[in-house]
């Protein structure tokens, strides 16, 4: 097979390895869908429940915070019991859960429903493993892009059907008929996916990791560098508890604001403590060249994700109601426009994962970078005296950019270590969260302006941490099959 053809993927094959390309976009169009559902319905929930702005804000942020425990969670169930299993579970459940939402007759509940809806978040996570047993190093990019390009979609279709559909059921309860529809859609789907799914190729290996609990490294300086960038996972919990505490928001009292801090700090150095326990053995003696990786790699796409997507999910919360307030929109016609962030993950999510494939991984992605910064940057120009076509443009070319970059990370990360594909997808992934936290709690505090120019400082920053660590994967990475010989996986 040559190597342009190799890159091909027929879309419309009756392959086993397109039929769970598609069967696995869609169970991810689904949760994404879920997860996102609010946010083009938000003008009409805080009309019908009397919410104010702070309210507002406050949901937006509770929605992508428990995705961040959730998304390490369930990388670790992914590589334990398969995807196929863990994505039924987790659309079934997540299903079960907007439902509750959608018939909230306070803030309290409506925060409690859309706290654990961030769990549905994780999904992503799943396909990604899934998606990396079904297709080679040459197409993994590509793969990976379609399945997350056209899954992301699913917040765009949110975005444009739900108002509609609230609208045609008319008045104060249409949003709930909407967000409801798309909990029993997930149900349904998840038995689907249950019967219809294969975790492996016929004959294929699951790898799992050795060790469960905390990822694999495999030197001394990895194991630091994976304990200090586990700290910003929960420093962002924490974030999080300060921006509900006292001091801010008054959400919750004094006493559990300290008791969260304190139960944050016990679970972090307890993650540490189980860190150890997994790899101390880098401590006593080296591991085997073959069977190395170098946990930079994954430092650094933790970075380069928290800027992409974790810009993507914290526009695309906000962005239907900075449309209705600087243009002065109906709910129906902001969602439909702000739609056009999240509608550009049709193409340029598998672009970019097209063009790591053939130009190079680590080129790419700062190119993709580059463009994300500028596009930001552009962003900040506009306000209210902006041609609404040119507010509209100008969302699709950073969109573009962004959403690439993130084609181009996740095009990396099944290159890393077959069997902990799914805890290195649910630790960079995780950190997608992490940056939609910080940059949705800088919103509450600044306008738009302002916020967008820092997501812009904080990608220009991560370009520079891309150009100097991070390596184009080359040659093989080894895994041990049951019998205990060796299977090489070519990476490049």
């Amino acid at each position: 097979m040559s190597h342009k053809s190799s890159l091909n993927i027929n879309l419309f094959s009756l392959t086993p390895p397109i039929k769970t390309l598609h069967i696995t976009w869609l169970a991810f169009f689904i949760s994404f869908a879920v997860w996102f559902n609010h946010a083009p319905l938000i003008g009409q929930i805080r009309q019908s429940l009397g919410l104010d702005d702070q309210q507002i804000k406050i949901l937006l942020i509770l929605n992508v915070a428990l995705t961040i425990p959730a998304r390490i969670i369930i990388g670790m169930l992914v590589d334990r019991f398969g995807p196929r299993v863990t994505f039924s579970s987790l659309l079934m459940v997540g299903g079960q859960i907007c439902i509750l939402f959608s018939l909230s007759n306070s803030f309290e509940m409506l925060a409690i429903t859309r706290f654990l809806l961030g769990f549905v978040g994780a999904g992503f996570v799943i396909g990604i493993r899934m998606i990396s047993e079904w297709f080679p190093a040459r197409q993994v990019g590509l793969a990976e892009g379609i399945y997350g390009g056209w899954g992301n979609f699913g917040s765009a279709a949110a975005a444009i059907a739900l108002p509609s559909i609230a609208l045609l059921v008319g008045g104060d309860d249409g949003w709930r008929y909407a967000t409801a529809m798309t909990g029993i859609i997930a149900i349904i789907y998840g038995l689907i996916y249950l019967i219809v799914a294969r975790d492996t190729p016929k004959g294929a290996t699951y790898f799992k990791p050795k060790k469960t609990g905390a990822m694999e490294v495999t030197s001394k300086n990895d194991f630091i560098l994976y304990v200090i960038m586990k700290a910003p996972l929960f420093l962002a919990l924490g974030l999080l508890t300060w921006k509900l505490g006292s001091n801010n928001l008054q959400m919750i009292d004094g006493w559990i604001e300290i008791t969260t801090y304190s139960g944050l700090l016990l679970l972090y150095f307890y993650q540490v403590f189980h860190i150890y326990e997994v790899n101390k053995q880098v401590f006593t003696k080296s591991v085997a060249k073959i069977h190395q990786y170098d946990f930079k790699q994954v430092a650094v796409l933790n970075l380069a994700y928290m800027v992409t997507f974790g810009s993507e999910l914290a526009v695309i919360s906000m962005l239907p109601l900075f449309f209705i307030d600087t243009f002065a929109l109906s709910p129906v016609t902001a969602g439909i426009l702000a739609s056009g962030f999240a509608f550009m993950n049709l193409i340029a999510r598998p672009g970019g994962g097209f063009f790591s494939d053939r130009f190079g991984r680590r080129k790419s992605l700062t190119i993709l970078l580059t463009g994300s910064t500028i596009g930001y940057l552009l962003l900040s120009q506009i306000d209210g005296s902006t041609p609404i076509y040119l507010a509209v443009t100008l969302t699709m070319f950073c969109s573009f950019f962004v959403q690439a970059g993130e084609g181009a990370v996740f095009s990396i990360v099944p290159l890393v270590k077959r069997r902990l594909t799914g805890q290195i997808a649910g630790m960079v992934g995780a950190y997608g969260n992490v940056g939609a936290v910080f940059f949705l709690t800088v919103l509450s505090f600044v306008a738009p302006t302002v916020f967008f120019i820092t997501i812009a400082c904080a990608t220009a920053l991560t370009i520079i941490a891309v150009w100097l660590f991070l390596k184009d994967p080359d040659g093989q990475i080894a895994e041990i099959l049951p019998d205990g010989t060796v299977e090489l996986i070519e990476v490049s």
